[in-house]
């Protein structure tokens, strides 16, 4: 077995008591480094939460959780707090791209926050926007920008320090299938690039065919784990234009 980037074992969330709800039980994971996974399966069957246990966002009620090499069933408040900022990624469904600031301010931030010096933010975020097809959007609004520029900024802004991990949450769930390929092509080709480990979250059958695994989900366990089929040879190539 090649070495974990992300090791889940017995995990456990509950939520509201003894009349709450089980959200996961006793999920077991094993994503390699480099791996590219997607996970599927019903609402409510568990997939978000597991994000955002291995995001740093939320806590086990038991078992353990491990990214890349931090016990996160151990951590507390500030150690997570940090560990999101050094470890993780994350792409949204809705974007969640700051209105008030400019496409280059929206990629900066997490630079910014994790206190990197400001002339390698600077050439990070101008390699990045280049890459996604974003370098002349750099001075725009959010809000002149479609749907699928929003999430290619979010892909760069997520990128921008170089995480080990990058965690997406339906990434394409508003875009058009013509922007959902573009992006979930970028995924593929950024994240090998920059040597990422991708655990992502869709509904779509589809966008999972270009990961290189798919982790079927089930009344908060895994239900089933194999290789994705990618439905077309061609589906996820690298575009002629960004």
């Amino acid at each position: 077995m090649q070495e974990a980037m992300i090791e889940v074992r017995g995990a456990h969330k509950h939520y509201g008591g003894d009349r709450g709800v089980s959200a996961l039980r006793g999920v077991e994971l094993h994503v390699s480094r480099g791996e590219f996974v997607a996970i599927m399966g019903p609402s409510g069957c568990g997939k978000s939460t597991l994000m955002h246990v291995l995001g740093g966002l939320d806590s086990l009620t038991k078992g353990e959780a491990w990214v890349d090499g931090d016990p996160l069933h151990n951590m507390g408040d500030r150690a997570l707090t940090l560990f999101r900022r050094r470890k993780i990624g994350f792409v949204f469904q809705f974007f969640n791209l700051l209105p008030t600031l400019t496409v280059e301010e929206n990629v900066d931030l997490p630079g910014e926050l994790q206190g990197m010096a400001r002339a390698n933010v600077t050439r990070q975020r101008a390699r990045l926007l280049e890459e996604v097809g974003l370098s002349h959007r750099a001075k725009h609004q959010v809000h002149e920008l479609s749907g699928g520029e929003m999430q290619r900024a979010a892909l760069a802004r997520a990128l921008l320090t170089n995480p080990p991990v990058l965690l997406a949450d339906e990434p394409t769930g508003n875009l058009d299938s013509q922007s959902s390929e573009r992006v979930i092509t970028l995924f593929r080709k950024l994240g090998q690039d920059y040597g990422a480990t991708i655990l992502m979250v869709t509904h779509s059958r589809e966008v999972a065919s270009a990961a290189d695994r798919i982790v079927q989900m089930r009344d908060g366990r895994v239900d089933d784990d194999g290789l994705a089929q990618p439905q077309s040879p061609s589906a996820w190539a690298a575009p002629s234009s960004l």
